[in-house]
């Protein structure tokens, strides 16, 4: 019979043969979750060592070395301090063992050890990097000499690497930083001489540079790295050590600390300019790696330290060079991201030029401006290059991914174009205006679609951002419109979209509108341009609407027009809608009607012959998309212009009509129509959303003015929630309850409709609420709006509102959080009602004591964290308004021993009550006093998991 130690052994080499071998992926899951579990034990100690025997594969050696790493870094406490250099010796022996071993086993190793060292220092073993130097280069070791050197520098590699991921408690990080800093004098040499010697193999300068560039991020003097930078430059024209180069020169240019050594800077700027010449001839030949190195460090270089060159004016024609070959890397020819994929990492430095150049005083600044003007006005040209479309043909053969990739890297040339308009101001318009005319008017050559629409898209750019209300060069753009030959679907797009984005000049200058309206209108009976074509009428119905009356008819045909012959997807549908809600705006009463009535009644027609068929997936869809249409149209259809109180009543251009309002009456009109539909329907909650979602959006627009359709619209949704209850239904509930339940004349209806669906609900919870977080979630907005609008409503006899606060506690323990933020809100809007409205007051009393213990079984662990504010809310607003009932409530539910949590000491649990009842007015101290309980009771306070919370 085998002994237990060997029969363990047995089975973790099983379930390391299962995990890297097994096709079963059930058997792999099972063996990865034990070999989990076996590496955290106190075993792991012993086995890993077993693992690393030269009799193992590589992949059961690696899984020892990975054990061996994580007791090391997690389980640290556990290592008496007797043992530590025993530990060490072995992990050395180990490591020399596999310096000419397998090299993933060789990383883990060293990982290892450098977690041990990092463990030990500074006090436990205080020059730990440079007993490692003097360890391996021992001649009496029998690796030789290159397996030695590639063993301590992969060692080398992964201390600050594991250093930058390691779990040390701050105090001790900066101890060890401390410690590390001093120690790269042992390190920095070595790099020196192995990456200058002639002799050194490839791999091993490879190996050196990797090891410089993992140094440099902690933060090491730039002046001290000067010798391994000018090393690093040099081993660029070597095409194997390209790559390792360009990222320790990153490394070291990118420390935050470097811009203090401005003369070390200056001295890298010759070392950067002096690579334009392989630049070009990367180019030149095609080769995109050694151009986006290259670039990678010149925009380090400028980026990271604009500021610091700047300040050395003396210097400014050596900065003015780096800023022109990051110039030429913008520019890089081709087309991004198929023939190019540098131009991108440059956009980012000309924001940091600009800022820094404006943050000078006046007098140095305009020296500064006067220099790079010109130099800003070249990027617009070399932007605007690279911004346009390749020719059709080649377009024709982009994948994809690379034309979504040329579209976001457009959006990222429009966002440098407006902020570039900071530094040249209304003089860039005139230069992009005059380049357009030329172009336009120009009868020597034809010109390129591509070139007028990057031209437009430079406009487009600044003008979705900018004010260009003021700018002289809009007129003369808006008459160059019309002769744009548009042969293209980009063209057109860029020119709709230029068109919308001058909206709202075009509502200062109504006299233009009819230069570019029928542009637009035609454009709406093109399905390739519905995005553009639509938003923009939508944009010019909404800023233009008062001065669209002459055109209403025109725009109201072609809209109907295209509605009907479903050009459009259903959300240009819906946009479109929302466009002739603005356009009706504007008309007279009955011209709205008269309106309303061609572009709905086909809708109307539709529904009433859907409204009689079987219900089906088909007609369900046309009937969502009908109710849809109405919906978007009602959103934005305001004929008391409550959208233009916040302008002012001398921009109110129309007085508020008299009479019913036109949305009221064409609710009115399909009123038993939408019931009929949602007799069908009742069942499918996507229906009942549409048809709630209509009056919700009316109610929202219309305020005061939808009040004649109050008590029938309760009545339709006191029917709906009593045969299927849905969540919509409760949030339009709410809706009503927000706007008209302070009303002498509304409260009936709603008071009723109220206390039907609180009944209702009531009943859904002693059926079981866990299937509807939905319902329970409105229900609970609905209660907390009712009593900030109308408390009265907790008045009535017939509410049960014992029953409810039963209800709402319940809720609190919901895994849904939306839920359970709905009812924090709930008792939060609730405890400051105790005083004034007696049935609340009366439940508080009798069961508020369950209200805090399922707080605090929250706070105990039982729910999310992130909604440990919530619940802070809810204990705030209790010491607040329920002060003497608290400190009886809070002290008898801290009393069971392992409540709220076992983690908990009697006078961690008793600091708490104290600490609570004594703040009643600063809210947020109560929620940082209640994230600490928290972190206490589930056993996290002092660790990591507390670093972001």
């Amino acid at each position: 019979m085998k002994p237990p130690r060997a029969k363990e052994h047995l089975r973790r080499l099983k379930a390391l043969h299962q995990l890297y071998y097994d096709p079963n992926i059930e058997n792999k899951n099972l063996a990865q979750k034990w070999l989990m579990q076996a590496q955290v034990s106190p075993q792991a100690w012993h086995f890993s060592w077993q693992l690393l025997q030269p009799d193992k594969v590589p992949e059961i050696q690696y899984f020892g070395a990975s054990a061996l790493h994580i007791k090391i870094s997690r389980y640290w406490s556990d290592i008496p301090t007797d043992q530590y250099e025993s530990l060490k010796a072995q992990l050395f022996t180990q490591i020399t063992h596999f310096a000419s071993g397998s090299k993933i086993v060789l990383t883990r190793l060293c990982v290892a050890l450098a977690s041990l060292a990092l463990s030990m220092m500074p006090d436990a073993w205080p020059c730990a990097v440079a007993d490692m130097v003097r360890l391996f280069q021992a001649e009496d070791s029998p690796v030789d000499g290159q397996g030695r050197c590639l063993a301590l520098l992969e060692l080398l590699t992964v201390l600050p690497e594991e250093f930058q991921t390691s779990r040390l408690p701050q105090y001790r990080k900066g101890l060890v930083r401390a410690s590390l800093a001093v120690e790269c004098g042992a390190v920095f040499p070595l790099l020196e001489q192995l990456l200058q010697q002639p002799s050194s193999p490839s791999c091993v300068r490879q190996k050196v540079l990797k090891c410089f560039s993992s140094w440099v991020q902690l933060e090491v003097p730039l002046q001290d790295c000067e010798a391994l930078i000018q090393a690093a430059f040099a081993a660029l024209q070597d095409s194997e050590l390209f790559d390792s180069s360009v990222e320790a020169i990153v490394n070291a240019i990118s420390q935050p600390d470097a811009q203090r050594y401005v003369n070390t800077l200056l001295k890298l700027i010759p070392l950067v300019l002096g690579l334009q010449d392989q630049l070009r001839q990367a180019v030149q030949n095609g080769d995109m790696e050694t151009s986006h190195g290259i670039c990678r460090i010149a925009v380090a270089l400028g980026e990271n330290h604009s500021r610091a060159l700047l300040d050395q004016v003396e210097h400014w024609q050596s900065f003015l060079a780096l800023v022109n070959m990051i110039m030429f890397c913008t520019g890089i020819p081709g087309h991004y991201p198929v023939n190019e994929t540098t131009s991108s990492l440059t956009l980012t430095f000309w924001y940091t030029l600009q800022d820094d150049i404006l943050s000078f005083e006046a007098e140095k600044q305009a020296v500064y401006q006067q220099v790079y003007r010109p130099v800003y006005f070249q990027l617009v040209d070399v932007l605007l290059h690279k911004a346009q479309f390749p020719s059709d043909e080649e377009y024709g053969f982009w994948s994809s991914d690379e034309k979504e990739q040329f579209r976001i890297y457009r959006v990222d040339i429009s966002d440098t174009l407006m902020y570039v308009y900071e530094m040249l101001g209304a003089e860039l318009l005139s230069n992009l205006y005059d380049k357009l005319g030329r172009l336009l008017t120009s009868s020597e050559e034809p010109y390129s679609w591509q070139h007028t629409e990057a031209l437009l898209y430079g406009f487009q750019s600044i003008a979705e951002t900018i004010d260009v209300n003021y700018s002289d060069v809009v007129p003369g753009l808006i008459g160059l419109i019309p002769r744009i030959s548009i042969s293209n679907v980009q063209l057109a797009d860029t020119v709709m979209f230029t068109i919308g984005a001058l909206s709202e000049w075009l509502a200062d200058h109504p006299v233009m509108i009819n230069s570019v309206l029928p542009l637009v209108l035609h454009a709406l009976g093109n399905p390739e341009l519905s995005v553009s074509s639509v938003s923009t009428l939508k944009k010019i119905c909404r800023e233009c609407k008062y001065d669209l009356p002459p055109y209403a008819a025109n725009i109201v045909a072609v809209s109907q027009d295209v509605l009907m012959k479903q050009i459009h997807k259903t959300s240009q549908c819906m946009w479109l809608m929302q466009a002739l809600g603005f356009l009706l705006s504007a008309l007279q009463v009955e011209e709205i009607l008269k309106n309303l009535h061609s572009l709905i009644s086909p809708y109307i027609q539709q529904l009433e012959k859907l409204a009689e068929e079987i219900p089906n997936p088909s007609n369900k869809l046309a009937i969502v998309h009908i109710l849809g249409l109405l919906s978007n149209l009602f959103t934005t259809l305001d004929v008391s212009h409550h959208e233009d109180e916040h302008e002012g009543p001398e921009l109110r251009k129309l007085p508020v009509p008299q009479g019913p309002n036109p949305v009221v009456v064409v609710l009115q009109q399909v009123f038993q129509l939408i019931q009929k539909v949602l007799s069908k329907w009742l069942n499918d909650a996507q229906v009942v959303e549409a048809v709630c979602a209509i009056f919700e959006k009316s109610v929202k627009t219309l305020l005061d003015d939808f009040a004649p359709m109050v008590p029938q619209l309760c009545e339709m949704l006191g029917r709906m929630y009593s045969t299927i209850p849905q969540a919509s239904a409760l949030d339009l509930t709410r809706q009503l309850v927000h706007i008209f339940a302070h009303e002498p004349a509304h409260f009936p209806p709603i008071e009723a409709l109220f206390l039907l669906v609180t009944s209702i609900t009531l009943t859904l919870f002693q059926q079981g609420p866990r299937d509807h977080p939905d319902i329970v979630d409105s229900f609970m907005q609905l209660l907390a709006q009712a009593l900030k609008r109308k408390p009265d409503l907790f008045l009535c006899e017939r509410l049960d509102v014992k029953a409810v606060f039963q209800c709402a506690v319940l809720a609190l323990k919901f895994p849904e959080a939306p839920t359970v933020k709905a009812s924090c809100g709930f008792f939060t809007e609730l405890l400051p009602r105790c005083g004034e409205v007696e049935p609340v007051g009366k439940v508080v009393q009798e069961d508020g004591r369950v209200l805090l213990v399922a707080v605090l079984e929250a706070i105990g662990g039982q729910a999310s964290r992130s909604l440990m504010d919530c619940f802070a809310d809810i204990l705030f607003a209790l010491n607040k308004h329920c002060f003497s009932l608290l400190s009886m409530w809070i002290k008898e539910a801290l009393q069971p021993p392992g409540f709220p949590s076992a983690r908990l000491s009697p006078e961690q649990k008793d600091t708490f009550s104290q600490q609570i009842l004594r703040e009643r007015v600063n809210k947020r101290r109560v929620k940082e006093m209640v994230k600490e309980f928290t972190l206490l009771c589930r056993g996290l306070h002092g660790t990591d998991y507390t670093a972001d919370y």
